[in-house]
C-alpha cells in the first residue's frame, strides 16, 4: 500500500476554477483552460470544474444565436479534447450546444481525449438563460432523438440524471448546471441516488447583496442532504457588467462542512482545490441508510456509467506523497474557531444538564446528586452539570452532596482544589478519608503493604477506587440520593476504570458522552464566562493546568507522578483515534495517515484557542503507529466493561458507548484484523 497517497486512502483532488472570461471567443477561452489544466494535471486532480457558459460567457446573449459562435464553440471543444490526452483529470465545460433546431445551455466532460458526456440544463430561468435555451427533457419525459448530441462531428452521449463515471478515476459524478441547482428538486439527486459520490455544479448567478451567503447555505445543505462532496464554479471576471456583475465564487463542500471557498471578484485565474474524502461519503451513506434508485426510476435509457474504451495512451493516477490539501484537526471534538469551540461546549453542557435533569425529575421527590470531587477534570465537569441542574430545578445548590475522598496518593493540591471548588459553588461539601479502611481491607487479604512494604499493585490501587464507590453509594443510601458518575467517553473506549466500582458504575453518568480533550475546553469555556465567580475561575484553572493523574501510587521524592497518559498514551492522540474509529470506521493506515498530517508539524494547521503553548506537541508516524496499537488492543480487551455501563447522555456526533443504543460490540471479538492491518500498511517511519 502506498501508504502517503491521498488515492490509496480514499480521498481525491478535486478543483473549481474561474478565469478571466474572453466574451465570445471560445478559441482564447478554450486555450486558457488547456493552460490552467496542465499544473492541475500535475498537482493529482481528478476533476476540474470551470463555470457556466465558460466557453463563450455567459452574458453573450443574442450573440448565442450566431452560428460563428456556435462552430467555433464545437472547435474550441474539440481543442480542448485533444489537450486532454496525457492529463489526468475529468474536465467539465459550460458551452452552448445545437442539436436539431434547439440550443442547449450544457455542461460537457472530457476525459483523455474523449468527450464522455453533454449534460444540458433542463431549467433555465425565464428571466436569463431561458430566453436562448431551450429546456432539456426531464427523465420523466424522455426524447429518443435527444440521447446524444453531435460534439466537434462526433456524437456524444446526453446524462440528464446518470453519474459520470471513468474507468481510472475513483469517483462519480452528478453534474447540474445552472439554476438547475437550485430548483426545489435539483438535478444532482437522482445521480446521487445511482451512486454518485461528487456534485459538480456550473454557475452563473450574477452578484447581488447577500447572495453569496445564500450560495454558501445552498452548497452546504446540498452536500449534506446528499451526503456528497459539492464542487462549485461561478463565472467571474470578463462577463459583461452591461446589468450585472459576476463574483467568481468557487467552493468545495463535503458533507455539510466547507473545504475551502475563493476570495470574490478576482481579477486574474482563481480557484480553490480539496482534497475529498470519498470514504467518509460512503459511510455517511450507509449511517443514513442512503439506498440507490434503479436506472429506470430516473434516467432516459442511457448507460450511467459512460465507460470507454481507450485508444490513446493514458495517465494513471500518480503515486507518491501529493501532501493533503484538507484541514485535519488535531482535536475533532473540539473546534479550532472561537465561536464555534464555545458554542460547542457550552452545547455540551446543556445536554448533560439537560439529561440530569430530567433523570431527576423522573426519580421524584427530592433526590439528591451524590458524586466524588476529586479535584480533576472528569469530577469539575460532572460538579459543575449537577450545580447547573439544581439552578434549573429551582433547588438550593446545598443539594448537591460532594465529598472528597483522599486515598494514600491524594496530594495536597488536588484536595485542596476539590474543597476549593465545592465552596465556591456553594454545594455541601464533605471529606471522607478512606486510608483507615483501605489499610484494613489490605491487612485483611494479607497484602504485603499492611506491614509497611511499598507494594503498589492493581490490588493497592482498585481497594481506593473501590472504597470510594462503596462510600458514596452508601451516603445516597442513607441520604436520600443517587451516585453521578464521572468517568468520561476517552476512559471508556480504555477500559480505563475498575469494573464495578470508581468511574464504571454510578446510578447516572453525566460524562458518559464526553471525551477528555472536550472536557478540558469546557472547563475552559466557564472560566471564559466567568460563570460561578473569580474563586471558582482561579481554581478551575489550576485544575485544567494540571497533569491527568489517578493519584493511587505514592509518589516518592524526586519520582514523577502517576500519569493517565504515560499508562494509556496521549489522551490527544487517543481522543483521535476514538473519533475516527466510531464516526467513519476507519482503518488503522487512514486513522494513521491523518494523525500524522494533524499531529506531525507543530506549525501547521491551527489550534483550539487557548490551548497551552507548552502542551503544543508532536508525534511522529513510529509513535502514533505504537499508541495506535496499544489503542486497539485496550479497546477490544476492555469492551466488557462497555457493555454493562450506567445510562448517560450521548453528546458528540460518534455517539456514546452506551450498550442499550449506542456502540454495540461482542465482548469476545479480537484486534487481530487492526493490528495485523496497522503493521502490514503503516510503515514503522517516513
Amino acid at each position: 500500500m502506498d501508504f502517503t497517497n491521498i488515492y490509496a486512502q480514499g480521498f481525491a483532488r478535486v478543483a473549481a476554477r474561474v478565469l478571466p472570461i474572453h466574451l465570445a471567443d471560445p478559441a482564447a477561452n478554450a486555450a486558457a483552460i488547456a493552460a490552467d489544466l496542465a499544473p492541475l494535471s500535475q498537482q493529482g486532480c481528478a476533476l476540474v470544474v470551470y463555470p457556466e457558459l465558460c466557453l463563450t460567457g455567459a452574458t453573450c446573449g443574442d450573440l448565442f444565436r450566431q452560428d460563428a459562435l456556435l462552430d467555433a464553440v464545437e472547435q474550441a471543444l474539440d481543442t480542448l479534447r485533444q489537450a486532454s490526452f496525457q492529463l489526468l483529470p475529468m474536465i467539465l465545460v459550460g458551452a452552448p450546444l445545437r442539436c436539431g433546431n434547439r440550443l442547449y445551455n450544457c455542461a460537457v466532460a472530457i476525459h483523455r481525449g474523449q468527450f464522455v458526456a453533454v449534460v444540458p440544463q433542463t431549467h433555465p430561468a425565464a428571466d436569463g438563460a431561458g430566453r436562448w435555451f431551450s429546456a432539456a427533457p426531464f427523465a420523466g419525459d424522455p426524447d429518443p432523438a435527444f440521447s446524444s448530441v453531435p460534439v466537434a462531428g462526433r456524437m456524444v452521449e446526453v446524462s440528464v440524471t446518470c453519474p459520470l463515471e471513468c474507468e481510472t478515476l475513483p469517483l462519480r459524478v452528478a453534474v447540474t448546471v445552472g439554476t438547475d441547482g437550485w430548483t426545489p428538486q435539483p438535478m444532482h439527486v437522482p445521480g446521487v441516488l445511482d451512486g454518485a459520490e461528487v456534485i459538480a455544479h456550473l454557475a452563473s448567478p450574477a452578484a447581488v447583496l447577500g447572495g453569496a451567503d445564500e450560495r454558501r447555505t445552498l452548497v452546504q445543505a446540498a452536500s449534506l442532504r446528499a451526503r456528497a462532496a459539492y464542487v462549485l464554479a461561478c463565472a467571474g471576471a470578463g462577463e459583461s457588467s452591461t446589468g450585472a456583475v459576476f463574483d467568481g465564487l468557487t467552493l468545495i463542500a463535503e458533507c455539510g462542512d466547507v473545504l475551502d471557498a475563493s476570495p470574490r471578484f478576482p481579477v486574474a485565474a482563481s480557484g480553490v482545490t480539496a482534497d475529498i474524502d470519498l470514504r467518509r461519503v460512503r459511510q455517511e451513506r450507509v449511517r443514513a441508510g442512503m439506498t440507490q434508485a434503479t436506472k429506470t426510476d430516473w434516467n432516459m435509457g442511457c448507460e450511467c456509467s459512460f465507460k470507454k474504451e481507450q485508444t490513446e495512451p493514458i495517465a494513471e493516477l500518480p503515486s507518491g506523497d501529493l501532501g493533503l490539501l484538507r484541514r485535519v484537526r488535531r482535536f475533532p471534538f473540539a473546534a479550532d474557531d472561537p465561536a464555534e469551540l464555545a458554542r460547542d461546549c457550552q452545547e455540551a453542557l446543556a445536554i448533560q444538564t439537560a439529561a440530569l435533569v430530567r433523570r431527576i425529575q423522573a426519580i421524584g421527590g427530592n433526590v439528591k446528586p451524590v458524586l466524588g470531587v476529586s479535584g480533576g477534570l472528569d469530577s469539575t465537569i460532572a460538579l459543575i452539570v449537577c450545580v447547573r441542574a439544581m439552578e434549573q430545578l429551582g433547588r438550593p445548590r446545598t443539594d448537591v452532596l460532594a465529598f472528597t475522598m483522599p486515598g494514600f496518593a491524594t496530594s495536597t493540591t488536588t484536595t485542596s482544589n476539590a474543597m476549593t471548588l465545592m465552596q465556591a459553588l456553594g454545594v455541601s461539601a464533605e471529606t471522607i478519608d478512606i486510608r483507615a479502611a483501605g489499610k484494613q481491607i489490605l491487612a485483611d487479604l494479607g497484602h504485603p503493604y499492611a506491614d509497611g512494604k511499598p507494594v503498589y499493585d492493581v490490588t493497592f490501587e482498585n481497594v481506593q477506587a473501590g472504597l470510594r464507590a462503596d462510600y458514596l453509594f452508601r451516603v445516597a443510601n442513607q441520604r436520600g440520593g443517587f451516585v453521578i458518575g464521572t468517568g468520561d467517553l476517552s476512559e471508556e473506549s480504555l477500559g480505563w476504570c475498575t469494573y464495578g466500582v470508581g468511574d464504571h458504575i454510578s446510578h447516572y453518568g453525566v460524562n458518559a458522552g464526553v471525551p477528555k480533550t472536550l472536557l478540558q475546553f469546557m472547563v475552559g469555556e466557564v472560566i471564559r464566562t466567568n460563570e460561578f465567580g473569580d474563586v471558582a475561575s482561579d481554581v478551575l484553572a489550576q485544575i485544567v493546568a494540571q497533569e491527568i493523574s489517578p493519584e493511587l501510587i505514592p509518589q516518592a521524592d524526586g519520582q514523577a507522578l502517576q500519569s493517565s497518559e504515560g499508562s494509556v498514551g496521549p489522551f490527544p492522540l487517543n481522543d483521535f483515534f476514538v473519533y475516527h474509529t466510531l464516526r467513519w470506521g476507519a482503518s488503522p493506515s487512514r486513522i494513521a495517515f491523518l494523525a500524522w498530517h494533524a499531529w506531525h508539524d507543530q506549525q501547521a494547521g491551527s489550534w483550539p484557542p487557548g490551548y497551552p503553548d507548552d502542551r503544543k506537541t508532536t508525534y511522529d508516524l513510529a509513535t502514533i503507529k505504537s499508541w495506535l496499537g496499544k489503542f486497539y488492543q485496550r479497546f477490544f480487551i476492555n469492551q466488557y466493561k462497555r457493555s454493562c455501563a450506567a445510562d448517560g447522555p450521548s453528546v458528540c456526533p460518534t455517539g456514546s458507548f452506551d450498550p442499550r443504543g449506542g456502540w454495540a460490540m461482542p465482548s469476545d471479538a479480537t484486534a487481530t484484523a487492526w493490528l495485523d492491518a496497522l503493521n502490514r500498511d503503516v510503515p514503522d517511519k517516513l
